[in-house]
């Protein structure tokens, strides 16, 4: 059986930070399907189209990688994607303690496993937010993202 595992995330952008954690999580799987949640509620920067091509370009070369999109729960896409693992990146106490009640939740709700990667120390204070904000004011966002995160 392949041990496949599901990386959600809304990637608006995508960061250097995730761009780690898909880099070393993919060691630890067969298949790492990059899935970007889709929530009609949010106002994202970037378009799903945008988001989609960031990452399938970033990870263009790696076969083991699919980029693909889903609505709702992520362990009912994990079901429909026979996944059985959930990968997530841990920055920050912060991350920590609001991924812990999100992968005991997914566990009382499905047997899918949450496994943790640490980003890496010169990389922990990345986030979507912020390359947002440097971006909207002008700033040069070119060293918190992947090459292939190219505002127009």
């Amino acid at each position: 059986m392949k041990r496949r595992a599901i990386f959600p995330g809304s990637f608006d952008p995508l960061t250097l930070g995730h761009y780690d954690i898909i880099n070393r999580g993919i060691t630890l799987f067969d298949e790492l399907i990059i899935a970007i949640g889709v929530n009609t509620d949010k106002n994202y920067m970037f378009s799903l189209e945008d988001r989609k091509r960031f990452i399938t370009e970033a990870f263009k070369d790696v076969p083991k990688i699919k980029v693909l999109t889903y609505e709702g729960l992520t362990v009912d896409f994990c079901r429909k994607m026979d996944a059985g693992f959930i990968l997530r990146g841990l920055r920050n106490p912060g991350d920590f303690e609001f991924e812990k009640a999100i992968a005991h939740t997914n566990r009382k709700l499905s047997d899918i496993e949450t496994v943790f990667l640490l980003t890496s120390s010169g990389k922990s204070y990345i986030s979507s937010s912020i390359v947002r904000d440097v971006i909207r004011n002008g700033g040069d966002y070119t060293g918190l993202v992947p090459d292939s995160v190219r505002v127009k």
